[in-house]
């Protein structure tokens, strides 16, 4: 529910686009080259530079990364993905598409992202593959999760649709598994508008991830595949570019404000900030507070929309949509969190100003 009909003082997030990108979209404009080019190459080649993966294939968006990554990798009818249900409707869906089962796994009470202990009593003989989500640009437990998936055989995807930049032990994720995912709608910590990237290191299956991207095609009008239209415009690739540049600048702003924030809301009774281990670097797409009890966290939802700044549960367990309406699945943590967190605004250009106004807010809501 939507709650902010008032003049909005605070925004949930606020893309950071300048003269820069309305200039390089401009410029293809006037090009009058507007379907996937040079532009989107050289993304691609930023992008992969910058995960440190060899191949990086750019989409329309990131669902149809996903998407086409599992197709790639063969999942198809009668195999299991293991996917948390503490995430956005398309790390399932995806699944779905495929024809493929999604099976839900808990999630951790500290990180939010999938435990690997639940992982593993979810396996069975159709697994093929686990998506972790790096929550909220937080990653996942990487080192365990890989070692469930060696043990097994199975594919592991990265569901870093929140997470670029983040690190886990030093290296950036989106490197780990055989591929992973990027997002670049506008509440990510860059944006092109829509727009996704798949990366791996395997020449195989970039190769797949080509040609499902476009129609199957291996050479102009000869199709290999039965394949999609998930090209990326050279608009969104412009963008791209230039959000790329500035991309590290952003995430030490973010994670300034993160600070801030944090020191202003410290000691507060029953209010947990978002966690960030020793040996992780959190991007803060998201984020995240959670509360003692339910009533508490709805009581300042409401509170804070009265007082024109927006807020939004991410996320509502996928497993509890009406389109599992007759599942009888538990997912007790996750359920639980879902229950209790509210996303707080969060961007890189947040003033002081706007961090005292909702941190003061929220303080004297909690009184």
């Amino acid at each position: 529910m939507f709650l902010n009909k008032r003049e909005i003082r605070i925004p949930l997030v606020k893309p950071n686009l300048s003269y820069e990108e309305a200039d390089a979209v401009r410029d293809v404009v006037l090009s009058t080259w507007l379907n996937e080019g040079n532009l989107v190459k050289e993304f691609e080649t930023r992008v992969a530079e910058y995960i440190g993966v060899k191949y990086a294939i750019a989409f329309f968006n990131g669902t149809a990364a996903l998407h086409a990554i599992l197709l790639s990798l063969g999942i198809k009818s009668g195999d299991e993905v293991i996917v948390p249900s503490f995430t956005f409707f398309s790390t399932v869906s995806t699944v779905v598409h495929v024809r493929a089962t999604p099976v839900f796994a808990d999630i951790d009470s500290k990180t939010f992202n999938i435990s690997p202990r639940d992982i593993e009593k979810k396996l069975t003989s159709k697994t093929k593959a686990i998506i972790p989500v790096h929550y909220g640009g937080l990653p996942a437990d990487m080192d365990a999760i890989l070692a469930i998936a060696h043990t097994r055989n199975l594919f592991v995807v990265e569901d870093a649709a929140e997470a670029i930049g983040s690190q886990y032990k030093g290296k950036k994720v989106g490197s780990f598994g055989k591929a992973g995912m990027f997002s670049f709608t506008p509440t990510k910590n860059i944006t092109t508008g829509e727009g996704g990237v798949a990366t791996t290191n395997d020449s195989k299956l970039a190769r797949m991830l080509r040609l499902y991207k476009d129609h199957g095609q291996e050479g102009i009008y000869y199709h290999v595949l039965f394949g999609y239209n998930y090209r990326m415009t050279e608009m969104q690739a412009a963008i791209g570019i230039e959000q790329l540049k500035k991309l590290e600048r952003l995430l030490t702003q973010k994670r300034e404000v993160v600070r801030e924030i944090n020191t202003n809301l410290q000691g507060i009774k029953n209010l947990s900030l978002p966690y960030e281990p020793s040996d992780m670097y959190h991007t803060y797409m998201l984020y995240t507070i959670c509360f003692k009890d339910h009533k508490t966290r709805e009581l300042l939802r409401i509170g804070l929309a009265e007082k024109g700044i927006q807020t939004r549960v991410y996320f509502p367990p996928v497993h509890k949509q009406p389109v599992f309406k007759n599942s009888k699945i538990s997912l007790p943590i996750t359920e639980d969190i879902s229950q209790r967190c509210l996303s707080l605004p969060c961007y890189a250009s947040m003033t002081d100003e706007e961090i005292t106004y909702l941190t003061d807010s929220i303080r004297s809501l909690l009184k």
